[in-house]
């Protein structure tokens, strides 16, 4: 009896013959070679120059505009208003010296611009110490949101001189009430800007984390706060602005040193060269402050800061 033989479909196909691969060589690579003129000089990118012009010219411009029309008033003007030439004059002068001290109520503008940026600070730090917490709190938790906003609301279109006589009636003093006056209002860009950062987590990082039964804290460290970096330093830079914007009409209100004071008692001896010289140090001050806190924010951030 002869047994048939059944082949599976896979085994009744016709043996392949597999083609055994080359060993590959190993190819170094060569890096390219760098474009050489005809006497073997290496080839120089040309100088962009109107890249530089458009970069430069516009500042110039604009400044030339300012400088301008500030001619054309004082030359127009009836009241004496100083002109360019007479203010830079009067400026030499200012910042020959800008660290005299001839008594409590005499002394150079650089003594009061560290005073003002020293009240400055203490009033922006208490407010990042207790904003950027709140922020977080505020955006974490739905029960709080709900809470806050009302009174954030509230409080924040409130004009930052408003709260200064409560400063002066709660501690009895014109510098505490100067630096009460900043931390109220440099608070709400902070708390704001964290809160929203904060809500815009994307919900995948939070479900992950609750899989994970990851604690409060890792939340916090690991998940939240390099997402809510960008919005804080934002909130930063918009309340140190802020800070600076009201210490200077705070110091007119209260006296004693600062750059607000100089101003008001410049104005009080009808110095108005004085005057201008302060408000473009105001500016260039707030400039600084500006161009550092961008930065600082390019450095812990992967996005584009713009001023």
């Amino acid at each position: 009896m002869v047994s048939a033989v059944f082949h599976s479909p896979l085994e009744a196909r016709e043996p392949r013959t597999e083609a055994v691969a080359a060993p590959k060589r190993s190819v170094k690579e060569v890096p390219a070679a760098t474009p050489v003129a005809a006497n073997d000089a290496p080839i120089r990118t040309p100088f962009d120059w109107r890249a530089l012009w458009l970069r430069v010219l516009p500042p110039i411009l604009g400044l030339g505009l300012l400088v301008g029309i500030w001619a054309l008033v004082s030359i127009s003007s009836t009241s004496g208003f100083p002109s360019p030439v007479d203010t830079y004059k009067q400026a030499l002068v200012v910042f020959g010296d800008p660290f005299y001290s001839k008594g409590p109520n005499d002394q150079g503008i650089g003594w009061n611009v560290l005073s003002s940026l020293k009240r400055v600070a203490m009033g922006f730090g208490m407010a990042a110490a207790i904003g950027i917490p709140l922020g977080f709190m505020i955006g974490r938790f739905t029960f709080l949101s709900r809470m806050f906003n009302p009174l954030i609301s509230l409080l924040r279109p409130v004009s930052p001189l408003a709260w200064l006589p409560i400063g002066l009636m709660v501690f009895k003093g014109a510098n505490p009430a100067a630096i009460w006056t900043i931390f109220i209002c440099s608070i709400w860009p902070m708390v704001i800007n964290t809160a929203v950062g904060v809500q815009r987590v994307p919900a995948d990082y939070m479900n992950v984390a609750r899989v994970l039964n990851l604690s409060e804290w890792k939340i916090v460290t690991k998940i939240l706060l390099p997402a809510v970096l960008p919005y804080m330093l934002t909130g930063v830079r918009l309340a140190v602005g802020t800070a600076w914007l009201v210490i200077v009409a705070a110091e007119m209100l209260t006296g004693g040193v600062g750059i607000g004071f100089w101003v008001w008692d410049e104005w009080n001896n009808l110095n108005v060269k004085n005057i201008v010289i302060a408000i473009f140090t105001i500016g260039m001050v707030g400039l600084l402050l500006e161009f550092a806190l961008i930065k600082l924010a390019t450095a812990f951030t992967f996005e584009d800061v713009k001023a």
